[in-house]
């Protein structure tokens, strides 16, 4: 998309719960941001309170 002069300048982040380091590496490489996400916290449904450690 940031070849075309329209679009760009375009961002990108790469959001998942796990993110492998040869593809953190590759989404690096082209200017994607990495994020990694614990899904139950979004979902409200971690306890902090019921874990154990």
């Amino acid at each position: 998309m940031n070849r075309d002069p329209l679009l760009a300048p375009v961002t990108g982040v790469f959001a998942a719960q796990e993110i492998k380091p040869q593809a953190r590496t590759l989404a690096t490489d082209r200017g994607i941001r990495c994020v990694t996400l614990d899904y139950d916290a979004l979902k409200g449904v971690d306890d902090v309170e019921a874990r154990l450690f």
